[in-house]
């Protein structure tokens, strides 16, 4: 199990799958944006960095491949839990657990200014305190804990596994 664990972790088929995955993500947030106009919130646009960073992970390893893997798997880890706490906020807000005065400013660091660099993904537009409910009645913010909390297992589990120096062979995740 730990064998193929760590061909896992050193796959490009798997950092392929991540970057699928945040294509998906920011792909939906927009047609919710765009289509069904409903404007990103400061921590929304927060959220889609974290998961565009995820993305340029994988897009990084999809090149590079094995050798960073270690690195990779804990840049991962790390934006995988700035996805966590963004959204856990987020689902906060929108039940009224979490008092937070988030302003139209989303205070990217100077040297990534996203907002200015793509406006139209990284710009927010309303005040924070609801998500769209998704199909079968869940919120944006729901999902989005359940995803980041998978993210972040996963991430952690690949982390260690890629410690682990798999068994050269004929494999179908190398």
């Amino acid at each position: 199990m730990l064998n193929a664990l760590a061909a896992i972790a050193r796959s490009r088929v798997y950092w392929f799958l991540v970057l699928i995955a945040c294509l998906l993500l920011e792909g939906t947030a927009l047609y919710y944006q765009y289509v069904l106009d409903y404007g990103p919130c400061v921590l929304c646009v927060h959220i889609r960095a974290w998961i565009a960073g995820l993305g340029a992970v994988a897009l990084l390893m999809m090149v590079l491949g094995g050798p960073i893997a270690i690195l990779a798997h804990l840049a991962s880890l790390g934006l995988s839990f700035g996805l966590l706490r963004s959204s856990w906020i987020t689902l906060g807000v929108e039940r009224g657990t979490v008092i937070d005065s988030c302003t139209m400013d989303p205070q990217y660091p100077a040297w990534l200014p996203l907002d200015q660099w793509l406006p139209s993904v990284f710009e927010p537009w309303e005040p924070c305190g609801y998500t769209p409910v998704l199909p079968f009645g869940v919120t944006m913010a729901e999902a989005l804990v359940v995803i980041a909390l998978a993210w972040v297992t996963v991430s952690f589990i690949l982390l260690l596994a890629s410690f682990k120096n798999p068994k050269r062979r004929r494999d179908l995740f190398l």
